[in-house]
């Protein structure tokens, strides 16, 4: 194939979830519902937890972080999508392209950063009680969440620093709904190696890291609810962490299975469908998960929705 050089590289083909005009339609209903239940949940969270002074400890100030995260991440691709989808367009400028690539990068990695941060903070409030409120001082969680902000801005620096420098064959077509950084290499047409070597690292350090740190977190916790003698606490303890433990099972459940099931097919739309679960339901399912298990947050909901009632 004929190699261009990326400077007359001026868009990229987004081929979406299905060529089928009769499916348009319907795609574009669908994940606009979801986008919007996905915004509204978020931010209710958020403002659920800013407005009740209940609810100002590290545990719900890390959960609006990540609200305000999953947030950030479903609007870097589920909007280009819909826009594509009612105008009946599938092209992406490369440089809007590369921009959604490096801010899907950030913001998929700090959910993984808050969801490790989350851990630790259930681990020191249950196992170390007393200590609780002089650990996870005010100024170690924003640190924390700070620091899952600089490293995933790290990250998506080198990868779009390394694509940067890639040229690109004549074939732009990208069968999926949004520029993700394995489809983009893959239309390089010179030497990924180097960019490949970048992948796998990150992946394994920010993968495997944080998964140990949740584990290891979790193995204390069961530790520590073992001993306690009432069933009454132990169940209020475990189901204390339960909505956390549901959440990072679906997050890692689905990038799993994504990766999975594009290890086992070649097909590419196959696997562009698969990772609907991580980058849209996954979000879309983090405030039913936290709110509908959590009577405080119920109740900050419920206040919430009473007061914003009340304004018409």
């Amino acid at each position: 194939m004929e190699l261009e050089n990326i400077s007359d590289t001026e868009k990229f083909i987004l081929l979406g979830l299905s060529d089928d005009p009769n499916l348009q339609p319907v795609l574009f209903g669908l994940f606009l519902s979801m986008y919007l239940v996905t915004v509204l949940g978020n931010l209710l969270i958020i403002l659920a937890v800013s407005s009740d002074s209940h609810l100002h400890t590290p545990m719900y100030f890390f959960l609006s972080n990540l609200s305000f995260v999953d947030i950030c991440l479903i609007s870097t691709t589920v909007p280009k999508m819909i826009v594509n989808l009612s105008l009946q367009s599938t092209v992406i400028a490369y440089v809007s392209c590369l921009t959604q690539m490096s801010l899907f990068i950030i913001f998929g990695y700090m959910d993984d950063m808050l969801l490790t941060v989350m851990a630790y903070d259930r681990f020191v409030a249950i196992c170390h009680p007393l200590r609780y409120n002089v650990i996870m001082n005010p100024q170690l969680c924003w640190l924390l969440v700070l620091l899952s902000f600089l490293i995933s801005a790290l990250v998506a620096l080198l990868h779009t620093s390394m694509a940067l420098r890639l040229s690109f064959c004549t074939n732009l077509e990208i069968p999926h709904f949004f520029c993700e950084l394995d489809h983009i290499l893959k239309l390089a047409c010179s030497n990924i190696l180097i960019n490949n070597i970048l992948v796998y690292l990150v992946a394994g350090l920010l993968g495997v890291v944080p998964l140990s740190g949740i584990f290891f977190s979790y193995t204390q916790i069961v530790s520590s609810v073992l001993k306690i003698p009432s069933p009454g606490g132990k169940y209020k303890t475990f189901s204390f962490c339960g909505s956390h433990l549901i959440v990072i099972s679906l997050y890692y459940g689905t990038g799993f299975g994504v990766y999975l099931s594009s290890a086992a097919t070649n097909s590419s739309r196959k696997s562009a469908i698969a990772s609907v679960m991580y980058t849209v339901v996954t979000p879309m399912m983090n405030p039913f998960i936290y709110s509908l298990r959590n009577k405080d947050m119920l109740r900050a909901l419920g206040k919430l929705i009473s007061r914003i009632t009340s304004f018409h």
